[in-house]
């Protein structure tokens, strides 16, 4: 046996890859006693689990996990710490059902425990004689010895392995929570106005009253009503949103309320509405103003009675959400010239937030830009990079008419566009179409007045120089955006303006994967 252990030490010493090793070691143990069927099982949370499987319809028993309270003669070698042989059907420790589907059974099964260094028992390895005999396993005392200390050099290497594998799981798990945190939009902001949108969110949470959520497009609405869900009694049930400007009016009122098979052409099937989906949770509904006038009357009745009927249902369904819903648009001023119910209005606004546009929190300006720097520099994989002074200057000087969501696609824009870590002034020219030779009140030095091309002189940047460096895709999509901010995210208003109906213009917006 000498060769043949030496070649075992081998094969488990020089395998580093988990399952290739567990694979080797079973395989290493089968060669040895002339077998050709066995498994490795590990001690899991409620009993134990097998990691590995040899032999025909091995895929039966990979994977296969046996309860703690259940006989079985893994589990007793497992618990006791010691080596046994069994002879299936005349022992009772042996948990027959597992074979039941093998249409080659087991004859004799010699199981050995699976042991750390300092003696803790995590698992056991079984080497079964599948044999019409059953005498092909070498039961010799010695021999048996041998083996045994061969099975504990593996067991520390195949421990070794496991640790490995569950800290690879873990790495895998703090990266998937930091590709959530990445990704996850927060409140940012310490401007004592939106520190008062904060604080008004938090007491919004305690109740289930509406809330009506105003402000200019892009300053963050729907990251308010998320909050309110969050701080709220209906965490952890749904949230569900709909833009109710950006769909026609008959798809809208489906989405909504849900429809029930036959109810129009097409309708092949039941679909569930978004209000009895969130049952439980939170509906926010985008842009409120836009809401055609027959959908109004609908939901003022799940506001008023909580209640729903799908199209082509005949009575009505109870459901429990919260409503929240938003607006860029001076709802007083639709209801005085009859564009919207007055009393939805007032039944929506039982709790009003008015979220500041970003040029009157002009102290946030660095936070945010900090906050999308980070954010989007770790999705890239790249240096977080930085801004000069006057570069900051000028931003902070900025309008920012697209809020928070024009400076988002900025940072974004800027970050591809400069491959050095500093972001300068003269960077700036390269987004936005007017930008100024210099911050606004800030005069213009006399180093930097030397500086000045032809083109700097007070005279309007050349028109092609605007396109330098954009590709067709990249330029229809930035006009595309451009007549989204441009109308506050109203696509049959933007569609207008390009000259096109409003179906090509939704078509092109998907294509170029734009979504609010």
């Amino acid at each position: 046996m000498g060769d043949r252990s030496f070649e075992f030490c081998k094969a488990v010493s020089d395998e580093l890859d988990p399952e290739r090793l567990r694979r080797k070691f079973l395989m290493a143990l089968l060669e040895l006693q002339n077998v050709e069927r066995g498994s490795i099982w590990i001690r899991s949370e409620d009993g134990f689990t097998c990691i590995e499987a040899a032999g025909s319809q091995s895929e039966l028993i990979k994977g296969l996990k046996i309860a703690s309270g259940h006989p079985s003669i893994v589990g007793w070698v497992i618990d006791n710490g010691e080596m046994t042989v069994a002879e299936p059907g005349k022992d009772s420790r042996h948990y027959k059902e597992v074979e039941e589907a093998i249409d080659i059974k087991s004859k004799l099964i010699l199981c050995f425990p699976l042991v750390l260094r300092n003696g803790q028992v995590y698992g056991a390895v079984q080497i079964i004689d599948t044999s019409a005999g059953g005498n092909r396993l070498n039961l010799d005392k010695d021999y048996l010895q041998l083996l045994r200390q061969l099975i504990d050099i593996g067991s520390i290497a195949l421990s070794n392995s496991l640790i490995y594998t569950d800290q690879v799981q873990e790495n895998l798990k703090l990266r998937q929570t930091l590709d959530a945190i990445r990704s996850e939009d927060v409140i940012i902001g310490k401007d004592a106005t939106f520190l008062n949108v904060r604080k008004r969110s938090a007491e919004y949470a305690r109740t289930d009253f509406p809330v009506l959520i105003t402000g200019e497009s892009g300053t963050g609405k729907e990251l308010v009503a998320r909050e309110i869900h969050r701080l709220s009694m209906r965490n952890g049930k749904p949230f569900l949103a709909q833009n109710c400007s950006c769909i026609p009016d008959t798809l809208l009122e489906s989405e909504l309320f849900g429809y029930q098979k036959g109810a129009f052409t097409g309708a092949i099937k039941n679909k569930t509405g978004l209000f009895e989906a969130a049952n439980g949770g939170t509906v926010f509904l985008d842009e409120i103003g836009d809401m055609p006038a027959q959908l109004q009357a609908r939901i003022l009745r799940v506001v008023q009675e909580s209640e729903i009927k799908p199209l082509g249902e005949i009575y009505s369904r109870k459901v429990d959400v919260r409503i929240l819903s938003a607006t860029n648009r001076d709802l007083r001023n639709a209801v005085a010239k009859e564009q919207f119910r007055e009393d939805l209005y007032y039944r929506l606004n039982v709790l009003p937030i008015n979220v500041p546009p970003l040029r009157e929190r002009p102290e946030d300006i660095p936070l945010l830009l900090d906050h999308f720097l980070s954010k989007e520099s770790l999705r890239l994989g790249t240096d977080r990079k930085y801004f000069s002074k006057d570069a900051l200057d000028f931003l902070i000087s900025y309008s920012w008419p697209g809020n928070i969501r024009e400076l988002e696609n900025f940072v974004k824009h800027i970050l591809v566009i400069t491959r050095q870590d500093g972001i300068t002034r003269k960077d700036l020219a390269n987004h936005f179409l007017d930008f100024p030779l210099s911050t606004r009140n800030e005069p213009v030095g006399e180093e930097e007045d030397a500086e000045k091309s032809p083109d700097q002189e007070g005279k309007p940047i050349a028109p092609g120089r605007f396109f330098d460096g954009y590709s067709w895709e990249q330029l229809e999509h930035d006009y595309v955006r451009y007549l989204l901010e441009k109308n506050k995210w109203h696509i049959t208003r933007a569609a207008k303006d390009a000259g096109v109906n409003r179906s090509t213009f939704d078509s092109r917006m998907k294509k170029l994967n734009i979504r609010k």
